[in-house]
C-alpha cells in the first residue's frame, strides 16, 4: 500500500491524516462499510473533542492475560479510553451514534479504579493516606533543596563562578552552572557541560537533602507498585472488556480522525458504491494547491487519455486512482460528493514509473510487460497505466497493447491509460468500451489548458512545448519539416475537431441556458393562468349564489295573496339584488415602447405596441401579451441581454363560459357556438354552458348535431331545472 500511496502523490495527505489520530493503525477499517459510513455521518453533526494520544496496549493485554503485573504507566493508558468513553456519554448523540454508545456499558470495578487518578496519571492522595504523607514529605524536601541552592546564589564567595543566576535540572539532579575555578570556594560533583564550555556542578552539600528525597521517591514507587499490583489484577478479571474498550476505541478514533480531517480542509465523504462507475465532479488531487477542478464520466472499460504534452494527464489518471483509493478507506477528498459516483474494487494498480534498474537487469519495455502480467491474474482490478508506448517501437506496441486491452476488458478489468500513441487510439476508438478524452491546448496562448474533453483525441503539441522550454525555433522549424506535412494535416484535423466540438458544446450549453429561462417564464405563465381561472371561477360562484338568493326571494313572493307579504319580499329581493356586486373591467392603459410592465409576477420592458397587445421582453425572452393584463411600473429600461428568443403567447380575455344564441339562425348559432367552444378552450374552460331556448326545437337540434362532431366537446347534456332546463346545454370540453 505504502508504494501506491507513493505513486499517487498521496504521501502529504496520509502523513496529515495520521497525526490526527490518537494512535496510530491501518487506513482500512474491519466490518461493514455502508455501516461505518452512516456512523461518520451522524457524528459530523457534532463538536467533539480529541482524544488524548494513547499507546498500543496490545501488549499489555497480552501481559494481563498471563497474570503480569502492569506499570503505573500503562494503566493509565487503559484509564484515559475509559475517560473518553466517560466524555462520550455525556453527549446527546442521536441515532445510530447514540445506539451505539448506550450499549457500552462500564464495570464499576474499572469505574472505580479510573476515579484514582488524578488528570496527570498520578494516584490522587486521598485514596491512601500514605500517599498524602509521602507526597507532604516530598515536597518539604524539594522546598530545602531550592532554599539551599537560593542561598548558594546569593552567596558572595561564588559570584565571580557563577554564569548565571538559576538552578538547572541536569539528568534528575539540581545542578549550578559554574566556570571553571569554582572548586576553590564549592565542593561537588559535574553532572554535566553547557555548549559554551561551563560546568553544571551539584554541590555535596545537597546530598543529605538529595539522600532523603531517593528515600521517599523509593518508598512511593514501592506504595505506586503495591496499587500497581491490586489493580493488574482486578485488570486481568476485566480483560475481555478492555480488549473489547482497546478495540471500541479505535474504530472512534478512526471515525472522529477522519471527520476532523474533513473539516480542517473542507473535505466531503463518498460511500463507494457496489458497481465500477466511477463520475467525479470537481474532483481536485490534494497534492495541487491551487488545483482545476477535475470532472469525469468514466463508465465504460477504458478510459484512453491522449493531448498536450504537460498537459494534465499523469495528473488526472492519478486523480482517478486517488479518488477510487480515498472511497475504498473512506477517507475525504475535494469533491462534489452530491453529484459524484465511485465504484468499488478489490484491489488499486498503477503502472507508472520506469521500472528498468540497473540490480535487476530488466530494460523498460520488459518491466512493463512484467506489469501487465501480473494483471491477467487480478479480477474487478483499477489500474492506471502512464505512456503506455513507453520502451519500445511504436506501431509494434500499439498492435500488442491493443490485443492486452481487449483482452483485460474481459477479465473486468478497469484501465485509465495516457498516450501519445495516435495509432493505438485510433485502433481502441471504435471499441464500446472505451471513453476518450483529450487534454486541450490553448493555441493562441500557447500553452495547456488543464482542461479535458470527452469523445475525442488530442495531439501532443510536442514542438510547441520544445519551443516554449527553450528550444531554438530553428531547430523546431527543422524538426516540423522532418516530421511529414502529411503527419502535420493529421494533427491539423485532430485540432480542427477539438475546436469544433469545443464550440458545439458552448452553443449547447447557451441553448441550455435559454431553455432554462423559458421553461422558468412558462412555469410562471401557468401559475398566473390558474391563478386568473381559480380568481374566475370563485366570481361566478358568488354571483350564481346571489342571483339564486335574489330568484328565490321572488318565487316565494309569487307566492304569496296577501299584497302587503309580497311587498315586504320583494323589497327583500330588490335588496338582495341591490347586494350583487359585478366584477368592475380592467382599464386598459396605454404604453409606449421602453415602458417597464409588470404581468403577474413578471417583469419585463415594452418593445413595441399594437392595437390590443404588447411585445414585452422578459429576461430575454420576447412575449405578445394583451393590454388589459399589464400594469406599468416605470420609464426606467434595464440593461438588454445580448442574445434574445421570442415566444408568441396570445391569450383571449374575452371569453366566457356562458353563450346566449336565442334570435339567432341555425347557421348564425353553429358559428357563434364554434368561436365560443374555441375561445372556452384557449381560457383553460373545462365545462360550458350554451342558452338556445325551448322554441320550436330546431336550434337546439342544430347546436346538439354540431356538438356531436366537435373533437374538443367530451359529452353534452341538458341543463338543471335552475339552470335553464331544456332550453340550455351543459358541455364538458
Amino acid at each position: 500500500m505504502q508504494k501506491l500511496i507513493s505513486q499517487l502523490d498521496l504521501e502529504e495527505y496520509i502523513s496529515r491524516y495520521n497525526a490526527i489520530l490518537a494512535r496510530e493503525k491501518p487506513l482500512f477499517m474491519e466490518g461493514d462499510t455502508l455501516l461505518h459510513f452512516r456512523f461518520i455521518q451522524e457524528l459530523q453533526k457534532y463538536d467533539l473533542s480529541s482524544p488524548l494520544h494513547i499507546e498500543n496496549l496490545d501488549t499489555e493485554l497480552v501481559h494481563l492475560s498471563k497474570q503480569g503485573v502492569l506499570h503505573i504507566r500503562q494503566i493509565w493508558e487503559f484509564v484515559k479510553i475509559i475517560r473518553y468513553f466517560l466524555y462520550l456519554k455525556r453527549q446527546k448523540f442521536e441515532g445510530v451514534a447514540a445506539e451505539w454508545i448506550s450499549n457500552i456499558t462500564i464495570p464499576s470495578e474499572i469505574l472505580q479504579i479510573e476515579a484514582w487518578f488524578d488528570k496527570d496519571g498520578g494516584l490522587k492522595d486521598e485514596i491512601d493516606e500514605r500517599f498524602g504523607a509521602l507526597n507532604a514529605a516530598l515536597k518539604g524536601v524539594k522546598e530545602n533543596i531550592n532554599s539551599h541552592l537560593r542561598a548558594l546564589l546569593t552567596s558572595s564567595r561564588l559570584q565571580e563562578f557563577l554564569v548565571d543566576m538559576q538552578a538547572h535540572f541536569i539528568n534528575s539532579h539540581e545542578a549550578l552552572l559554574l566556570r571553571g575555578g569554582y572548586n576553590s570556594v564549592l565542593k561537588g560533583w559535574i553532572a554535566g557541560r553547557s555548549a559554551g564550555g561551563y560546568f553544571y556542578v551539584v554541590p555535596n552539600s545537597l546530598d543529605e537533602l538529595k539522600k532523603q528525597e531517593s528515600e521517599l521517591v523509593a518508598k512511593k514507587e514501592e506504595l505506586t507498585y503495591e496499587y500497581s499490583k491490586k489493580i493488574s489484577g482486578e485488570f486481568a478479571k476485566q480483560r475481555l472488556f478492555l480488549k473489547f474498550i482497546n478495540k471500541e476505541f479505535d474504530r472512534f478514533d478512526n471515525y472522529l480522525s477522519r471527520i476532523l480531517f474533513a473539516k480542517s480542509l473542507d473535505m466531503e465523504f463518498v460511500l463507494p458504491s457496489r458497481d465500477t462507475g466511477i463520475v467525479l465532479k470537481d474532483f481536485s488531487h490534494h497534492a495541487l494547491r491551487e488545483a482545476k477542478p477535475i470532472s469525469l464520466n468514466f463508465k465504460k472499460s477504458i478510459l484512453l487519455v491522449t493531448g498536450v504534452n504537460a498537459g494534465g494527464k499523469t495528473m488526472l489518471l492519478k486523480s482517478v486512482l486517488s479518488a477510487a483509493f480515498l472511497a475504498k478507506y473512506l477517507l475525504p477528498m475535494k469533491i462534489n460528493a452530491t453529484h459524484s459516483h465511485i465504484g468499488s474494487f478489490k484491489s488499486l494498480k498503477a503502472i507508472i514509473e520506469d521500472p528498468q534498474n540497473v540490480k535487476n537487469d530488466i530494460s523498460t519495455f520488459a518491466g512493463r510487460m512484467v506489469e501487465f502480467g501480473k494483471l491477467f491474474t487480478s479480477k474487478s482490478a483499477l489500474v492506471g497505466v502512464d505512456e503506455i508506448e513507453l520502451g519500445t517501437d511504436a506501431d509494434e506496441a500499439a498492435n500488442l497493447f491493443c490485443a492486452i486491452l481487449k483482452e483485460l476488458i474481459k477479465r473486468e478489468i478497469k484501465i485509465v491509460i495516457t498516450t501519445h500513441h495516435k495509432r493505438l487510439a485510433a485502433m481502441l476508438a471504435s471499441d464500446e468500451q472505451v471513453e476518450l478524452l483529450a487534454a486541450i491546448y490553448d493555441e493562441k496562448a500557447q500553452k495547456p489548458t488543464f482542461a479535458f474533453l470527452e469523445g475525442t483525441i488530442g495531439k501532443s503539441y510536442a514542438f510547441e512545448t520544445a519551443a516554449r522550454y527553450g528550444i531554438a525555433q530553428n531547430i523546431v522549424e527543422k524538426a516540423r519539416s522532418l516530421y511529414g506535412e502529411d503527419k502535420e494535416k493529421l494533427n491539423d484535423l485532430i485540432q480542427k475537431n477539438i475546436d469544433l466540438e469545443l464550440k458545439g458544446r458552448g452553443k449547447l450549453k447557451a441553448l441550455e441556458a435559454k431553455e432554462q429561462t423559458i421553461d422558468k417564464l412558462t412555469a410562471s405563465l401557468q401559475a398566473q393562468k390558474e391563478e386568473k381561472n381559480e380568481q374566475f371561477a370563485a366570481a361566478v360562484s358568488k354571483l350564481e349564489s346571489e342571483y339564486q338568493k335574489a330568484i328565490s326571494l321572488a318565487k316565494e313572493a309569487a307566492r304569496e295573496r296577501g299584497s302587503e307579504n309580497i311587498h315586504k319580499i320583494l323589497n327583500k329581493a330588490n335588496k338582495a339584488k341591490s347586494e350583487i356586486t359585478l366584477p368592475k373591467p380592467e382599464i386598459e392603459e396605454d404604453f409606449a415602447v421602453n415602458d417597464r410592465v409588470k404581468y403577474g409576477s413578471l417583469k419585463g420592458v415594452v418593445k413595441a405596441v399594437k392595437k390590443e397587445s404588447v411585445s414585452v421582453e422578459v429576461d430575454g425572452i420576447t412575449m405578445y401579451l394583451p393590454k388589459i393584463a399589464l400594469k406599468k411600473l416605470s420609464h426606467s429600461q434595464p440593461k438588454s441581454p445580448a442574445q434574445k428568443s421570442v415566444i408568441t403567447l396570445q391569450r383571449e380575455v374575452s371569453g366566457g363560459v356562458m353563450l346566449d344564441l336565442h334570435g339567432l339562425r341555425a347557421d348564425e348559432a353553429i358559428e357563434k357556438t364554434d368561436k365560443f367552444l374555441s375561445d372556452a378552450l384557449l381560457n383553460g374552460f373545462d365545462e360550458v354552458q350554451i342558452y338556445h331556448g325551448v322554441g320550436t326545437g330546431k336550434l337546439a337540434y342544430a347546436v346538439k348535431n354540431f356538438l356531436k362532431t366537435h373533437p374538443s366537446v367530451k359529452e353534452f347534456f341538458d341543463a338543471p331545472a335552475n339552470k335553464g332546463g331544456a332550453g340550455a346545454t351543459i358541455v364538458r370540453l
